[in-house]
């Protein structure tokens, strides 16, 4: 089978989304497959196929570009997407012969509605959402006290829009647990049909090996360590992990937290660190490709997000055996079973979240027992040749209904 996998998030990038790709193209083509990777490239600047090293730069449209989107908006969050997206469509059709392909793999709402668009008529469309990009926007964007004057409710209802034509626009989506599916039912009218539960997997001997490898991080004498790994975002509720590390202080001083991984909101981060006086309890580390080591040298993991769908972070916390402090939202519950496998709190609870960390540090025994029951449930949950394989099988039933199409 000749495949592509497509994501209009750039890429690489550091992410559940890329690991993902690179992981499913990686394990497709061990089953004799053909997989190419398809993306928007650094800054947006350009897409390209990846793996083939073959790109189209967006300077080579400026032109129509421009003469299609006028400086002028009445809302810019939709301008900005609809502007990246007439590009990434573009692009895709200069770039990519599709009868190459018996079936495009898409992995976000944008992509999905392009590839739907411009696919040929023998070519399959599977979709996985890896989220709710229209919550997000809503969130980041909409329903916040003070919108932007050059937001409007009209745009909402855009992203309602485009949420619902993306899941229902392929033979069949895939989403990675029931809280995904019963959202784009209820909220978002996707015919329950259309929806399947596949969960991810996991490269988990890779990922085990990798634990070995030592780098140049030290561990600290004599202090325990919390690790969050992730993007440095607003909705990841970082900001509210530094909080509870300032009220933590007050109380004890025997830890380090770690914080590993970039984004638009570090510098931020650093400075509220900086303010709360934490400069020698809160160390970012940046983007690493050693977080395996980092995990397994660390004491506890923990993920204050405010929305999040089926983590990476907490699948390889999990796989290293880590005691886990995790929001209960989205689908993290489904992921982790209250103090069996970890601790939930309800997101941006600050004194929970607290009460959490100084009651595993205080109590060894429950924080060891929690990380191997977490880690004996991951090394059977997120097995990736076992989630390959319903993959395939979704390709197959999605080929099946396009031909009869």
């Amino acid at each position: 089978m000749n495949i592509l996998i497509a994501t209009f998030w750039v890429s690489p990038h550091v992410g559940g989304v890329w690991n993902y790709m690179k992981q499913l193209k990686e394990n497709l083509e061990l089953l004799g497959h053909n997989v190419d990777l398809f993306a928007y490239g650094k800054d947006h600047e350009f897409v390209h196929l990846i793996n083939k090293n073959k790109r189209i730069d967006k300077k080579q449209f400026s032109n129509v570009i421009e003469q299609n989107f006028p400086t002028t908006v009445v809302d810019w969050v939709v301008h900005y997407y609809q502007k990246l997206q007439f590009f990434y469509e573009l692009g895709a059709r200069s770039l990519i012969d599709f009868k190459d392909y018996d079936l495009i793999h898409t992995q976000d709402v944008f992509s999905t509605i392009a590839f739907n668009r411009i696919r040929s008529n023998d070519t399959a469309l599977v979709a996985t959402l890896h989220g709710s990009v229209a919550e997000e926007i809503k969130e980041a964007h909409y329903n916040v006290k003070e919108p932007d004057k050059f937001v409007s409710w009209d745009g909402k209802t855009y992203f309602e829009q485009l949420e619902t034509t993306a899941a229902t626009a392929p033979e069949l989506t895939i989403v990675a647990n029931k809280w995904l599916k019963n959202l784009l039912i209820n909220a978002y009218h996707v015919p329950p049909h259309q929806l399947q539960v596949l969960h991810y997997g996991y490269d988990i001997e890779s990922f085990l090996q990798k634990m070995l490898d030592q780098s140049n991080i030290i561990p600290p004498a004599n202090k325990k360590i919390i690790i969050y790994t992730g993007r440095l975002v607003e909705s990841k509720g970082v900001h509210h992990l530094i909080n509870a590390l300032h009220q933590l202080k007050k109380i004890r001083r025997d830890w380090v937290c770690w914080i590993v991984g970039d984004g638009p909101k570090r510098n931020e981060f650093q400075n509220l660190v900086e303010k709360l006086g934490l400069q020698n309890h809160l160390i970012f580390l940046g983007k690493r490709d050693d977080i395996p080591y980092l995990l397994s040298i660390s004491d506890l993991f923990i993920l204050p997000t405010l929305m999040d769908n089926q983590p990476l972070s907490i699948i390889e916390a999990q796989i290293a055996g880590k005691a886990i402090i995790a929001s209960n939202v989205g689908g993290i519950p489904e992921m982790i079973q209250d103090r069996l496998t970890g601790l939930l709190f309800p997101p941006g609870d600050v004194a929970s979240l607290v009460n959490h960390i100084n009651y595993l540090f205080n109590h060894e025994n429950v924080r060891l027992n929690l990380g191997q029951r977490a880690q004996k449930w991951a090394l059977k949950h997120w097995s990736i040749q076992r989630a390959t394989q319903k993959v395939l099988n979704v390709y197959q039933t999605a080929i099946k209904k396009r031909n009869k199409s």
